[in-house]
């Protein structure tokens, strides 16, 4: 527990799929001239060396983002908050979903950011602190699911939570639907997206079941398959579940998997 380290695998494939979904749900809600809370449980350190020793161990962003790069054109989102963290932190820079939210978010809008790793916490504050900030950048070293339970309903209330685990703790598969069934209760009007990995053991499948089985309201239900990064490696997808699925996303999930189908 607590052993996981993003900086391994950022910039994969499962990463391409959930940053993608996420850039296109933030452009469209930064539209309109309201506030908005974004909140992320389990955040990482935000930035991502896909030149350092830990990427360059896997290499899974060699088959993964620098790959595809070509799927996203310089107007889509994903693209522009990548092009923005390279221009402020360097080309080799990859940004985890913190990053890619303080980039596309805006002055007014409130940033809620849970780690608790106490070395990608570290690294987060400092990461979040030499992006360009605002004063609604909030960070908290706690467990991600309790600190989801003690901020909802945020102010503003419109907004998005990203729940992405490293499922180290693997009862997570079967626990998170009731949680994310309480936290839904709480903010019926937020939008609520769970990333998961898709395993040849089928670990996952309680997970996908209980969530299909909770039947929220206006849910995207969208799995992609690649190769494994890996020999040996057990994921071989990733889905991602949207509660409250904002407009257009489904034609974003849908131009994703004609695309990871072609692979």
């Amino acid at each position: 527990m607590l052993s996981y380290q993003h900086g391994f695998h950022a910039g994969n494939l499962a990463d391409v799929q959930k940053h993608a979904l996420l850039s296109v749900m933030l452009d469209y809600m930064t539209r309109k001239d309201k506030p908005i809370s974004y909140i992320e449980t389990h955040a990482g350190r935000a930035l991502y060396d896909l030149e350092g020793s830990q990427a360059q161990k896997t290499g899974e962003a060699t088959k993964g983002i620098k790959a595809v790069d070509g799927w996203f054109k310089p107007n889509h989102p994903y693209a522009r908050a990548r092009k923005a963290i390279a221009e402020a932190h360097g080309k080799n820079i990859y940004p985890g979903s913190p990053a890619i939210a303080q980039a596309l978010l805006r002055d007014t809008d409130q940033l809620h950011l849970a780690e608790l790793h106490p070395t990608e916490f570290e690294e987060l504050t400092a990461n979040t602190k030499a992006s360009p900030s605002f004063a609604g950048l909030h960070l908290k070293q706690q467990d991600g699911i309790q600190f989801a339970q003690s901020i909802c309903p945020p102010e503003p209330k419109r907004g998005l939570m990203l729940i992405d685990p490293s499922y180290e703790i693997k009862s997570d598969f079967e626990t998170l639907p009731s949680q994310i069934y309480k936290l839904h209760r709480k903010w019926n009007v937020g939008i609520i997206a769970l990333w998961y990995p898709i395993l040849k053991n089928g670990t996952h499948l309680p997970l996908v079941e209980g969530m299909l089985y909770a039947n929220f309201p206006g849910c995207l239900h969208h799995e992609v398959r690649f190769k494994p990064a890996q020999k040996g490696h057990g994921m071989f997808g990733s889905g991602m579940f949207v509660i409250n699925a904002p407009y257009g996303l489904s034609d974003e999930a849908n131009r994703l998997s004609g695309l990871f189908n072609r692979l």
